[in-house]
C-alpha cells in the first residue's frame, strides 16, 4: 500500500451511542476503531476476535504483557501502546505488516524482537521514553530513524531463517508417442527481477542483503542450472549482466544465448545503457543450433502502424517494451516418417523450432496496451517465420512455400495479465473481437487490423493470429507465478502450438504450506532471489511441422532484422 494511501486516524475521537429506537428498528453499528483506557491491567481474550479493527488505542493503562494473539489483528494500521508497563513485546507483531503506526511511548521496554523489522509498512515508530540499548536509541534518533531501525532489525533477523522451502513438485502428464515424437526437450521461463527494480521501496519485506544483486544472482543461477533445460528465456535482465554474468555462466555450462534491451537503451549513453534490461534466449547448443534471430520493438511497431490514432500514439508508442525469437534448429533429431503433414525435407529430415520471449507492459491499467502488444508480437512472429522459411527454401533452391502455421513454436512471456484477460483469450483462443472490453472503447480499429493474420480489411471485427497454442500452465496448477506482499497472481506463461508439440510434464508450485507457516508475505526473500517463480515444461515435437531442407549447409546462420 503506497505511503500516499494512508491517512492517520483522527485525533479527537466522537462517540455516538445508537439509541433504543434505532437498535429496535435494526440499525447495525459500524466501527473499525476501538479504545479501552483506564488503568486497565489485563485484556480480555474477546479483543483479539475482532479482527475487522483498523485502529486501536490500547494507551493510558497498566498493561505489563501483551499476548501473541494480537496477531490475529492483521487489519491493523493503527496501534497505539503507549504510557503502559510494558517489558516486551511478543514476536508474532511482526506479523502484522498492515501496520503503519506503533507508538510504544512511555513504557518499560529494554529490548524490541528483531521481528519488527518485518513492520515494512510502518511510516511511525514511537519509542521515547524507554530504557532501550544506545545502539538502538542511537539508529533510532538519525534523520529517517524509523526506516533505518527496521532494516537494522529485519536484516538481524534474517540471519535465522526457516528451512529451505521443499522442491518444487515435477508433475507428469504424459508419455512421449515414440512413433510420432521427434524430439522430446524442456523449456525454463523466467523473470529474474533485475538489481534496478528490486528497491527496499518495492520489497521492504525482504532483508536489504537479500535484496541485493550479488547475493539474489548467485540463487538465480543456482535456480537455472538446477531445473537444466534445455532452452532458457528470461525477462527483466540487465544489458550489464547478460554480458559479465548470464552468457559466461551458461556459456560454461554448455549454453549459447541472444540478448535484446528494451528500446530506450538507444537514447542512452554507454554507462546508462548497460542498466536497460531487457529479454534473453539461451539454449543449450548440443541440442539446438541458431538459425536466424528477431527483435520486436512494440514502440517502433505502434508509430509504423498508428492509421492517425492518437491512443496508439500517446498509449501504446510510449512503452518501450519488447520481444525476441529466435529460429532454431533440432540437431538431435530422431526423425520418424510424417504422418500427413506437409514438410519440407530430405533424407536428413533436420527440424526448425521457433522459440519467442517477450515482457509486456505492466501497468493494470494499460490492458490496451497490453493486448495489443501481444497482437503486435504474434504479428511479427507470423512474418518472422514466413521470412525465415522462404529464406531457407531459397537457399535450399526449393520452390515450395511453407505455412507459418506449420513452424512448432514455444512463445515464453511474462505477459503481466491475469489468465481472464484479453491477453490470454487472444493467444488461446486464436483471436478477439476488436471491440474488445480490454481495449477500454478507444479508437484502435483501424490500426489493429495491421497485425491480424486475416489482413487489413477483412470481414468479421476480429484480430486474429494463425498459431494455434494452449498454455502449459492453468491456473489450478499454478495459482501465481508473481507473488509480492499486494499482488499475488498467475502472469508468467509458456504457450506451445498444440497441432505440432505434446506437453508431456510440468514444474509444479512452492509448496503454499511453506509460504504460510513461515509468514512469508512476499518475495524475493532469503530463499527466493525474484518475486517470480520460474516456470519448467518438458515437451515433445511431433512429425507434423516444418523441416528444413536437407540440402541446407550445415552451421549456418540467416540473419535476423534487428
Amino acid at each position: 500500500m503506497p505511503k500516499e494511501d494512508y491517512e492517520p486516524p483522527e485525533q479527537r475521537r466522537v462517540y455516538t451511542i445508537m439509541s433504543l429506537e434505532e437498535h429496535a428498528n435494526g440499525k447495525r453499528s459500524h466501527w473499525a476503531e476501538l479504545e479501552i483506557t483506564g488503568r486497565v491491567k489485563s485484556l480480555s481474550m474477546s479483543l483479539w476476535s475482532l479482527t475487522h479493527l483498523t485502529t486501536l488505542h490500547l494507551n493510558d493503562n497498566n498493561l505489563s504483557r501483551i499476548p501473541p494473539d494480537i496477531s490475529r489483528l492483521q487489519n491493523l494500521s493503527f496501534l497505539d501502546l503507549s504510557s503502559n508497563k510494558l517489558r516486551s513485546l511478543p514476536a508474532e507483531i511482526g506479523t502484522m505488516v498492515a501496520l503503519r503506526e506503533l507508538l510504544l511511548n512511555h513504557n518499560l521496554l529494554r529490548v524490541l524482537p528483531f521481528e519488527l523489522g518485518k513492520l515494512f509498512q510502518l511510516h511511525k515508530l514511537g519509542l521515547k521514553g524507554n530504557p532501550l540499548p544506545q545502539d538502538i536509541l542511537g539508529l533510532y534518533h538519525e534523520h529517517d530513524g524509523t526506516r533505518k531501525l527496521l532494516t537494522f532489525m529485519l536484516d538481524n533477523l534474517a540471519a535465522v531463517q526457516p528451512e529451505q522451502p521443499p522442491s518444487r513438485p515435477w508433475i507428469a502428464l504424459a508419455n512421449p508417442d515414440r512413433s510420432q515424437t521427434t524430439a522430446v526437450f524442456t523449456v525454463m521461463c523466467y523473470n529474474v527481477l533485475c538489481d534496478k527494480y528490486a528497491t527496499r521501496q518495492l520489497y521492504g519485506y525482504c532483508p536489504s542483503w537479500a535484496l541485493s544483486w550479488e547475493y539474489r544472482k548467485k540463487g538465480i543461477m543456482q535456480e537455472i542450472l538446477h531445473c537444466g533445460a534445455d532452452i532458457i528465456s528470461l525477462q527483466e535482465v540487465e544489458t550489464e549482466q547478460f554480458y559479465n554474468f548470464f552468457l559466461p555462466e551458461l556459456k560454461a555450462n554448455g549454453y549459447n544465448g541472444i540478448f535484446s534491451s528494451k528500446s530506450r537503451a538507444r537514447t542512452m549513453m554507454e554507462h546508462e545503457r548497460k542498466y536497460v534490461d531487457g529479454c534473453a534466449v539461451f539454449f543449450k547448443t548440443s541440442r539446438f543450433m541458431l538459425v536466424k534471430e528477431h527483435l520486436v520493438e512494440f514502440n517502433q511497431l505502434a508509430m509504423a502502424n498508428s492509421e492517425g490514432s492518437e491512443a496508439m500514439l500517446n498509449r501504446v508508442m510510449t512503452k518501450d517494451n519488447i520481444g525476441v525469437a529466435v529460429l532454431l534448429e533440432v540437431k538431435d533429431i530422431n526423425f520418424l516418417q510424417n504422418q500427413g503433414m506437409p514438410l519440407v525435407t530430405g533424407p536428413e529430415g533436420r527440424q526448425t523450432l521457433l522459440v519467442a520471449n517477450a515482457h509486456i507492459h505492466w501497468d493494470p491499467e494499460f490492458s490496451d496496451v497490453k493486448l495489443i502488444q501481444t497482437m503486435m508480437f504474434l504479428s511479427e512472429l507470423k512474418t518472422f517465420a514466413e521470412e525465415a522459411a522462404r529464406s531457407l527454401c531459397r537457399v535450399a533452391g526449393l520452390q515450395q512455400q511453407i505455412d507459418s502455421s506449420h513452424i512448432p513454436l514455444v512463445l515464453c512471456a511474462d505477459l503481466n495479465s491475469l489468465p481472464d484477460s484479453g491477453v490470454v483469450e487472444y493467444l488461446s483462443a486464436g483471436g478477439v473481437s476488436e471491440n474488445h472490453k480490454d481495449l477500454k472503447e478507444l479508437a484502435y480499429n483501424k490500426c489493429l487490423t495491421n497485425f491480424s493474420c486475416n489482413g487489413k480489411g477483412a470481414p468479421g471485427g476480429f484480430i486474429t493470429h494463425p498459431f494455434k497454442l494452449n498454455s502449459a500452465y492453468e491456473s489450478d496448477i499454478m495459482p501465481y507465478t508473481n507473488y509480492t506482499y499486494d499482488f499475488k497472481g498467475m502472469i508468467d506463461y509458456i504457450f506451445f502450438s498444440k497441432p505440432h508439440i505434446g506437453l508431456l510434464g510440468l514444474l509444479g508450485p512452492l509448496d503454499p504450506h511453506w509460504l504460510d507457516e513461515n509468514s512469508i508475505t512476499g518475495c524475493p526473500h532469503p530463499h527466493i532471489p525474484s518475486d517470480h517463480f520460474s516456470l519448467l515444461v518438458e515437451l515433445e515435437l511431433l512429425p507434423s511441422s516444418t523441416f528444413l531442407p536437407a540440402a541446407l549447409p550445415n552451421g549456418i546462420h540467416l540473419p535476423g532484422r534487428r
